[in-house]
């Protein structure tokens, strides 16, 4: 049985991946092949496939029956020059001659064995060793096509033999009027009948049966393939004294050719290489084929390198037979996994059939996000959850979750409308609304907290150096976090995200999230500020906050006829028109703050100026603080710039490590939704 999908690490990382610029196709199949903290991925799994077809490789060689042969053959004749020596009674002419006989035998095992078929042996034991090879010859021939038939005919009478004779002309029969197609169900049926104790598989009709055998008889065909020309034919000949006689052998070799008709498409001229220094016999290395043939197979299903791959391709039960029942259960892991992440609303596919993250992907990784952030704010300042939102006061038109002990009133609409939702997500496989009308998590509450409406224009620099220097992911991080914040907890708030690169644009936070690195040289603070204050001027009675993330001076500019001017290093003209485009955003009454990435000193003059200017602040965070730094600067934007702790929200000037006082708004479950 599978152990339960982590479908909350695997997005996880997915959205790691997708904000570093990956599809979200090709990140879920990067998730799938590395695993998880407590998961073995594809990758792992392909490792030990590979391992144990270079261990089935290295370990064995294909001369395990040829050496068997000549051993019985070199203990037949020293029984027999035993028995001549000793035999007092025997004519000294006919000694002399056997002696020469068996002096002068072939040195290849097959001639030995033929030259000695019409010898009279003497010795009881040596005569044995002699039918021995022929009774092995005969049985590692059968179990070449027939697992396990090695076993099962040792010590075997003429009267077994025959029934095998008779066994092989009976299958041939069927197999050829199949390929003629004069066949019926009663043929099949009268065969198993007959012969079924030789067929473990238990076909259940005759292209079942022809399956089985064929790629068994395919794997006896590569180990021939693989055998040095020499092995191939010593064994060739050999295979005439199988039982005693040819007829096994032309039997076998018209199965052969009625298998290689039926199933053309299996292997039948592959080979490989054995470098070990185990002997198999030709059963066993038939099967050792056969698991080569599955590792191979294993392999490329692993890989999911194919159009169209999924993990339904993986053969589990071929997994657990070549690596044990926990591969398997890993394997069914990461299938579920998948069928999660497909059919959980994490993952749709677009018009153009490309997956892509839903809403409910984006608030998930939102909420992780936030999550991490709130985890760090109060990391650094230890101060406890203190709440700002009260029964009395002024609606404020936002609401969040109940919570026990709340004393708000609800927010009927949004309390119907998650239960609408999770009604419909409960019963989505049967296309209609089920369970309860109100559930304990649908309920929401209304905020009473005395405060103003805010809007935000978070400014991202998306010119190339964000990318070329690590930047690109914690800045697409920090503004999916601000972005759930808002959308979640500051619902009365307006934001809007506004990349500029070599000129600018306003973003969804899909499309930012999503977005790929820009190689265009070029940083437009001038048309990101004009984007800014067009956002201020729609929401005039709201309270205007800007927040820029930049590692550069401006670059480039909008001239009047709306063409882009470019200039490095940055022009009089551009930065007058970035200067004269920030001072308009104070002039509306925005709040700034700017968050300078980089220790470069120019960088670092010209931002504390820009601040100065407009009485703004700089933080200078760390890369992973980047989000900790501009969520607290939006929080204490809400409250007119003052900290709980008494402290000033930043000067121009400030080099980080000032953020983060607010206890009332880091308490996790004040403004992270669990």
């Amino acid at each position: 049985m599978a152990a339960p999908v982590d479908i909350a690490e695997a997005l996880d990382a997915i959205g790691e991946s997708v904000m570093g610029g990956s599809s979200p196709e090709r990140a879920m199949q990067e998730f799938l092949r590395r695993g998880g903290l407590n998961q073995n991925g594809l990758d792992d799994l392909a490792r030990r496939v590979a391992e144990k077809r270079r261990e089935l490789l290295q370990k064995n060689n294909l001369d395990g029956t040829l050496k068997e042969v000549k051993e019985l053959l070199d203990h037949a004749v020293l029984e027999e020059r035993k028995q001549l020596a000793r035999d007092t009674q025997m004519d000294d002419l006919d000694r002399a001659f056997d002696e020469m006989r068996l002096e002068n035998l072939s040195p290849s095992p097959s001639a030995a064995v033929s030259e000695l078929s019409d010898y009279d042996w003497k010795s009881p034991q040596a005569r044995a060793d002699y039918e021995k090879i022929k009774d092995l010859l005969g049985r590692e021939m059968l179990d070449q096509r027939f697992e396990g038939m090695k076993d099962a005919l040792e010590n075997a009478t003429d009267e077994d033999r025959q029934a095998i004779n008779e066994m092989l002309t009976d299958l041939n029969e069927l197999l050829a009027k199949h390929k003629n197609g004069q066949d019926t169900p009663e043929d099949f049926d009268e065969f198993m009948q007959k012969h079924g104790q030789y067929f473990p598989e238990n076909p259940q009709n005759v292209d079942e049966l022809i399956d089985a055998m064929a790629k068994r008889a395919a794997a006896a065909q590569r180990m021939l393939n693989s055998m040095s020309p020499e092995q191939r034919q010593e064994l060739m000949e050999l295979s005439a004294q199988a039982f005693g006689s040819p007829e096994l052998m032309q039997s076998l070799s018209e199965l052969d050719a009625n298998l290689q008709a039926l199933r053309p498409g299996e292997d039948w001229r592959g080979s490989e290489r054995f470098d070990g220094e185990q002997g198999l016999g030709l059963g066993d290395a038939t099967g050792v084929l056969q698991d080569l043939a599955d590792l191979d197979q294993l392999s490329d299903q692993l890989a999911q390198s194919y159009g169209g791959a999924r993990m339904d391709d993986v053969d589990l039960d071929k997994l657990a037979r070549q690596l044990g029942d926990q591969a398997a259960v890993d394997a069914r892991t990461l299938r579920e996994l998948e069928k999660a992440l497909r059919n959980s609303g994490t993952l749709r596919k677009d018009s153009s059939g490309h997956l892509k993250l839903t809403p409910k992907a984006m608030r998930q990784l939102g909420k992780a996000l936030l999550r991490d952030v709130a985890t760090r704010m109060s990391g650094r300042q230890g101060q406890r959850e203190l709440r700002r939102a009260g029964a009395s006061g002024d609606l404020s038109g936002a609401s969040r979750a109940w919570e026990f002990g709340d004393t708000e009133p609800w927010d009927i609409p949004r309390t119907v409308l998650n239960g609408v939702q999770r009604r419909l997500g409960e019963g989505a496989g049967e296309g209609r609304a089920s369970g309860r009308l109100i559930a304990v998590d649908d309920i929401e509450v209304q905020e009473t907290e005395t405060r103003t409406q805010a809007a935000v224009a978070l400014l991202v620099d998306t010119s190339f150096s964000m990318a070329m220097d690590g930047r690109w992911v914690p800045m697409k991080r920090t503004a999916l976090a601000l972005h759930t914040l808002i959308s979640s907890r500051f619902r009365g708030d307006h934001l809007q995200l506004i990349g500029f690169g070599r000129q600018a644009e306003v973003m969804d936070i899909e499309t930012l999230t999503g977005l790929d690195a820009m190689w265009d040289k070029g940083t437009n603070l001038h048309h990101g500020l004009l984007l800014a204050n067009r956002h201020f001027r729609k929401h005039p009675n709201a309270q205007p906050v800007l927040l820029i993330i930049t590692d550069g001076e401006p670059t480039s500019h909008l001239e009047s006829d709306g063409r882009v001017f470019f200039s490095y290093p940055p022009h009089p003209l551009t930065i007058a028109a970035s200067v004269r485009e920030l001072d308009n955003s104070r002039r509306l009454g925005a709040q700034t703050t700017i968050f300078r990435l980089g220790d470069d000193p120019g960088l670092a003059r010209f931002i504390d100026s820009l601040a100065k200017r407009v009485e703004g602040n700089v933080v200078a965070p760390e890369l992973d603080d980047l989000g900790v730094a501009v969520v607290d600067s939006y929080l204490g934007s809400r409250t007119g710039g003052t900290r709980d702790d008494g402290g000033a929200a930043g000067g121009a000037g400030g080099r980080g490590g000032g953020y983060g006082g607010y206890g009332s708004w880091y308490g996790r479950s004040s403004w992270v939704d669990e």
